[in-house]
Formats: structure tokens, sequence, C-alpha cells
């Protein structure tokens, strides 16, 4: 079978294709639709069955589906992680464009081939306004702590400041404006639609994050195990054990989609505090099992992750009961009536409070 490797970068892709085993010299070609094409006669020439290509960002995107649109020819798009993992199995000691290409003729040929499903063009638009509402949201943020980093000093001008918070103005405006455009798609789909009122039945869950969750989730294919998704998002736990000497504690692998992480975080933390069935389990893994507070909160992402497969898998709103049906109200109860007691005391005459 005749192979391919993709390198891909933001202007260019280095491609090298692999017959019996025997990689060809790597050829560049540019990382636009007229380049797509181009790549695409010659792979057609050479006989390629079989194409691997890295994710880098939303570079390799448009490649992906121009490939995948060719009936011909089967599409891996493979873990920048996994890659670099085969990479060094290899004893790579060069790290350059074309390297890379050769290296992923070799992923193509000796690893399990996974092929890339392309969703559906609206579901792809979604992503799109996911990615920027997160990017946007980063954006704010930072401007936000330089306009905090500059009133620090008394040395600052004052239009300093005035352009600054002109900046934050603009980026929330653009905010407003991008989530009322993605709400509008999203309602113009029943099915998205759907799926968004799935997720707000999480308390924790807002509109950004709705968007956010819906555009790095809906990409996936539908067979995909909540494990997997987890797998995906780098929320699962790599253990570090060697020998009777080397034991360290559990981490996540943090090897998957980043934007799905921080999608998953604030709704979790949020969640923490106003879900009562996450809350126990929330203060179950701290006063429990030990765990410390960051540590708990990413378990709490895991959970919730597969409670959100659920949801979508059996079309039903969250269910706290299901997420965590430890016992949980005696000491809510007992906090509310605490909570009561103090209220009424603080209008009654001294003689009565006594007599409570």
């Amino acid at each position: 079978m005749v192979v391919a490797g993709i390198d891909v970068g933001a202007k260019s892709l280095m491609v090298a294709i692999d017959k019996d085993g025997n990689p060809s010299q790597p050829q560049s070609f540019a990382n636009t639709p007229q380049g797509h094409q181009q790549l695409l006669k010659d792979l057609r020439e050479a006989k390629v069955k079989r194409v691997v290509l890295e994710a880098t960002g939303t570079y390799h995107l448009d490649l992906a589906i121009t490939l995948d649109e060719a009936q011909e020819l089967e599409v891996m798009v493979v873990n920048p992680r996994a890659s670099k993992r085969y990479a060094e199995a290899r004893m790579s000691r060069t790290k350059t464009d074309a390297v890379d290409a050769v290296l992923l003729c070799g992923f193509a040929r000796h690893m399990p081939f996974e092929p890339w499903r392309c969703p559906p063009e609206h579901v792809l638009a979604l992503r799109a306004c996911s990615r920027l509402l997160a990017s946007l949201g980063q954006q704010r943020t930072q401007v936000k702590n330089r306009l905090h980093a500059f009133m620090q000093s008394r040395s600052t001008p004052e239009f300093i400041l005035k352009e600054i918070r002109q900046g934050i103005e603009q980026v929330e405006t653009q905010i407003r404006r991008l989530e009322t455009q993605t709400l509008a798609l999203i309602e113009a789909r029943p099915a998205l639609a759907t799926v968004y009122a799935r997720l707000l039945s999480v308390k924790g869950i807002g509109t950004k994050s709705a968007i956010q969750l819906m555009g790095e989730l809906l990409v996936l294919p539908d067979d995909m195990a909540a494990k997997q998704w987890v797998a995906m998002a780098g929320l699962d736990p790599r253990e570090h054990r060697s020998g009777s000497s080397v034991e360290k504690k559990a981490r996540i692998t943090k090897a998957g989609n980043k934007y799905l992480r921080m999608a998953l975080y604030m709704p979790a933390l949020a969640a923490t505090r106003h879900e009562p069935h996450v809350r126990a389990y929330y203060r179950h893994l701290i006063e429990e099992r030990g765990l410390k507070k960051i540590q708990a909160v990413c378990a709490v992402m895991r959970k919730l992750l597969h409670a959100i497969h659920g949801m979508l898998r059996h079309d039903a709103d969250f269910d706290g009961t299901r997420f965590y049906p430890g016992n949980f109200t005696a000491p809510l109860e007992i906090g509310l009536f605490l909570l009561h007691k103090v209220r009424v005391t603080k209008h009654l005459p001294a003689t009565k409070q006594r007599g409570l």
C-alpha cells in the first residue's frame, strides 16, 4: 500500500510519499485551496491510498476536508502527542518539517489506522465560533490584567488607562455580537437547539460554556464511548510506576483537546458550588478520599463529561441523583435550619431569644 505523511504548517505543507517502505524526498505545497488541489493531484498520480496528517490547530482542517472528499483516499488526523511519542520511539534526533513528514509515513504504515470522519458543515461553523469565543475570552482576560498592572503605578498617564478600557469594551462588544450570531446558528437547527437545551440543564453551564462544549463535542464521531471522550479531553489519569521504588501520584495526561478542557473547567467549578449532588461529590473527594481541591475539580470535570455523554446519548436532561447519589440532604437541611434560626432570633426581644 502506498501511504503519505503530511506535516501541516500555517502557510505550507510538507508531504512525503512512502512506497513499500521507501519514503520519497518530501515536497512542499502551499496551504491554500490551490495548493490542496495540486497536492491531491500528485497523490492520485502516485496512487496513494492512505494519508496521515497531524492536527495543527485549525490549519489542517480544510486540507482534511479536501482529502476526505476524494473517495479513493483514507484520511487519518493524528494527535500531535501520539506522533511525538512515535518519533521518540524511533529515536529521531532531528525535528524538521521534512523529517516529520517522513515519520508520519512510518506512523501510517505501522500504527493502528483510525479513519477521520468529516463533521457536517454547520457543526464545523459552530466549532469555529466556539474557538473564536474562547480566544476572545482569553484576550479580554489579558487586557484586564494589563489594566490592573498599569493602575498599580502612579506614573501611568490617564490616557493610557483610557485606551486599555476602550480595548476591553471593544472585545466585550465582539463577544456579545458573536454570542448572538452563534445562538442564531444554533436556533436555526433543531438538533443543535436540543443539545444546547440539554447542556443548560446542568447548573454551572451557561451560554458561553454550552457553545464551547458543543463546538468541541459535536465534531466527534457518534460511536465514541464516554471513556474515549475523557481521553480526547486529556482528562484520563496516568499512573507512573516502575519496579518497587517508583510510584508517583496519578495525574491527568493532558494529551488531548485543550479547548475541551478549558470549556469544562468553569462549569465544573460552578457546579461544585451551585449543584447539590456535584457539591456533595466534590466534598466527598476532598474529605473522604483526601484529594486536593484542583484534583477534585479535575475529577468533577471527568465525571461531568461522562454525564454529558449520557445526556446526549439518551436525550435526557441532567439528573443529579445519577451523578452522585450520596447522602447530602441532611447537612444541607441542618444548615438551612440554623440560618433560619439566626434570622428569627435577630428580630425577637432578648427575653424570647433565651427561650429558643
